[in-house]
């Protein structure tokens, strides 16, 4: 692969001058040092502190709602605080928790999971966010990780635990009882460095880890979103024409660190969500973004990929949409191609977030022009964020070279959950967090080479899947791919692709390994070709789960919410 630079580029320093401008003292977004966990780091000057402060904001924005289920259900501004205080009041009184208690939340999305976590934070207590689709055994093993105070449950959820020694609560909608006009209690004294949040990582080899998010790092991964839109916003051509409340289509597991987000987003923006609820149906998202306005897609590359082929999509207006964005997993070229294709207004606004939930949900961004000249970039750092390239003895490199990429802000985890080991592997000192990836810097921007565990060796020849996907991505009878390595007595490893094809497209392993030829070298074309036509297994966050494709696991994916 070419690997081009953008170091002449008018257009990276003119992502350098807006950033800069935004920075600045006394401009939005200025930022100035501060220590935090004992490093020197730069931080936003002018933010929320905790999470109970933006609650406190909510009823700013009065009668506007807030979040909107496919159910039916909606909670306005105005009423989101009345309902967090009697939650809050229950938790308390009941229950006896406060500031310092643990509480795990398993249920499907809905209104009470929302009022639940909001509860929770506001009075200093800590998160548990457990994955909805898991099975009995998988959350035994969560909860003897978190060992939580109290564990809130939907019937679904807990007909699948059984039994358990940690206390329970069945979650509903009678919480809402008593004044619905209650007060919030006087807070607490929470810092903004205490835990707020363990969320599961995603878990696409082995057992998921509970990575503990602090108050800073929640809004953090917000704050640095808003200051991506008021960047974007400086560097894009003048608006003409009045510019239209965003209502954001939300189809992330609020087990999931996106589907957080814009559940927090929406109050910190006084933005409308819309939650479908249930499995996952494309045509009746298209139904729910016309009867609620929807002007903004999200969602995983699966989500947006499913809505774009969703029947009725033609009653949809050409211009409704302003944004569709990917979250969780990598934009590849063919979403790309395909958004430009089928929303002509949106072509060239595609842009890629690099980051996990362990370094802050967002250290890097890359605008569709990046991606289109180098699909492995994922664009420079972000204000406050560091990056860093290092060798496995933690020796950092040069530009040019690849090896693991470090991130160090504000933001990162405090640790996992009950894991102290595997938390000394991630945070090394300084507390720059190792974050799984193969990549190099160059000219200050990030390309990622591959996860490092995904790293083929084939007979000394080090091979990146990333490469030899996108490659695949890109013969216009492909839909999907995944490449992996599979284990070989005579290359220590062979290279194996699981391709699947668009609809109705015919494709022969051959012709996929023809087609590589044509621009990768030989040792990198795969050996093996699976071609298929059910989509590939993923995670929550949307990540195809490579182990189970191997044979070394089996499928957690689901799309279904209930």
């Amino acid at each position: 692969m070419t690997h081009p630079t953008f170091g002449d580029d008018p257009r990276l320093d003119a992502i350098h001058a807006a950033t800069r401008a935004l920075c600045a003292p006394g401009a939005p977004f200025e930022t100035v040092a501060a220590t935090v966990l004992g490093e020197e780091v730069e931080v936003f000057a002018d933010r929320p502190r905790t999470l109970r402060q933006m609650l406190e904001s909510a009823s700013a924005f009065g009668d506007a709602e807030c979040y909107v289920f496919s159910d039916g259900r909606r909670v306005t501004f105005g009423q989101l605080p009345g309902r967090v205080a009697s939650v809050m009041s229950l938790m308390a009184d009941s229950y006896g928790l406060g500031r310092g208690s643990r509480i795990a939340i398993a249920a499907a999305n809905c209104p009470e999971w929302i009022v639940a976590f909001w509860a929770a934070t506001a009075m200093g207590a800590e998160v548990v966010a457990m994955n909805g689709w898991w099975t009995g055994p998988e959350m035994g093993h969560a909860l003897t990780l978190t060992e939580p105070d109290l564990v809130l449950l939907d019937e679904k959820r807990a007909e699948r635990l059984g039994t358990t020694s940690r206390p329970t609560a069945m979650i509903g909608p009678t919480w809402y009882g008593g004044d619905p006009d209650r007060p919030l209690p006087p807070p607490e004294p929470v810092g903004e460095d205490d835990p707020a949040l363990a969320i599961f990582t995603s878990g696409t080899t082995g057992r998921p880890k509970a990575a503990v998010l602090s108050h800073r790092g929640v809004i953090g991964y917000l704050w640095l979103q808003k200051f991506m839109g008021a960047r974007s916003a400086a560097l894009a051509p003048p608006a003409t024409g009045t510019r239209r409340p965003m209502v954001r289509l939300a189809p992330y597991p609020l087990f999931h660190v996106s589907g957080l987000s814009m559940m927090v987003g929406s109050v910190m923006t006084g933005s409308k969500t819309v939650w479908p609820l249930g499995r996952f149906d494309p045509a009746a998202a298209v139904d729910l973004t016309l009867a609620e306005g929807v002007n903004a897609w999200g969602g995983g590359s699966a989500h947006v990929a499913r809505l774009l082929d969703a029947p009725g999509l033609d009653r949809l207006p050409p211009d409704q949409l302003m944004s569709v964005t990917v979250g969780g997993s990598a934009t590849s070229p063919d979403i790309i191609r395909r958004v430009g294709e089928r929303f002509p207004h949106l072509t060239g606004t595609m842009t890629t977030g690099y980051g996990s939930t362990e370094t802050g949900g967002l250290a890097t961004w890359a605008p569709n022009w990046m991606l289109a000249v180098a699909p492995d970039c994922v664009g420079p750092p972000i204000p406050t964020v560091s990056i860093r390239i290092t060798d496995d003895g933690g020796e950092p490199l040069p530009d040019g070279l690849e090896g693991n990429v470090e991130i160090r802000s504000p933001y990162t985890m405090l640790g996992y959950c009950g894991q102290p080991e595997a938390t000394e592997e991630a945070v090394r000192p300084g507390r720059w967090v190792r974050s799984g990836d193969f990549g190099r810097m160059e000219e200050g921007v990030l390309f990622i080479v591959s996860r490092r565990r995904d790293l083929i060796i084939r007979g000394g020849e080090n091979v990146y899947p990333f490469e030899i996907e996108y490659r695949i991505c890109e013969h216009p009878a492909v839909e999907e791919a995944a490449v992996f390595g599979v284990d070989d007595a005579t290359f220590g490893q062979t290279v194996k692709a699981v391709v699947v094809t668009a609809l109705g497209a015919d494709l022969t392993p051959e012709e996929v390994r023809i087609f590589c030829s044509e621009t990768l070298a030989y040792y990198k074309v795969p050996d093996t070709v699976e071609v298929r036509t059910e989509p590939l297994p993923r995670n929550a966050s949307g990540k195809v789960m490579k182990h189970v494709l191997a044979g070394t696991g089996t499928s957690g994916f689901s799309d279904e919410e209930g």
